[in-house]
């Protein structure tokens, strides 16, 4: 089982509220971030990105970047501050594995869960930069 598997495994099996993290529903995200209270994290992966478009104010920050190298994590969460971060992927999955993690860490955080969520909501949704 590689590492991330490992990490993955081992945080879902965990209870969000016992981690410090919390649902939080779309338009109360969208707000939040409005208000510049919390920062929004598409945590799925550059062609997820590519594909389906991400939530406008969101920044992409990949899932393997957290659990990996910490490329583009480590300058972002130094500029976070007390904003909580509210993270969503594709199932859910993987933003509650990140918001635990990053909670474990000592960040706040809160699982929006789907990209799909954000949608349905009828809230903005865009093509990532450079992406035709």
């Amino acid at each position: 089982m590689n590492l991330i598997n490992q990490m993955f495994s081992l945080f879902s099996r965990s209870a969000p509220a016992a981690a410090g993290v919390r649902r939080v529903a779309p338009a109360e995200a969208a707000q939040l971030v409005r208000e510049q209270k919390a920062v929004l994290v598409d945590v799925r992966e550059t062609e997820e990105w590519a594909a389906t478009g991400v939530a406008k104010p969101a920044a992409m920050l990949s899932f393997i970047d957290l659990t990996g190298p910490r490329d583009q994590w480590t300058p972002f969460l130094r500029q976070v501050g007390d904003r909580e971060i509210i993270l969503y992927c594709r199932s859910g999955a993987r933003s509650g594995v990140a918001a635990r993690l990053l909670a474990a860490e000592g960040f706040k955080t809160a699982d929006l869960g789907t990209l799909r969520s954000w949608h349905r909501a009828g809230l903005p949704v865009c093509k990532p930069p450079g992406v035709r």
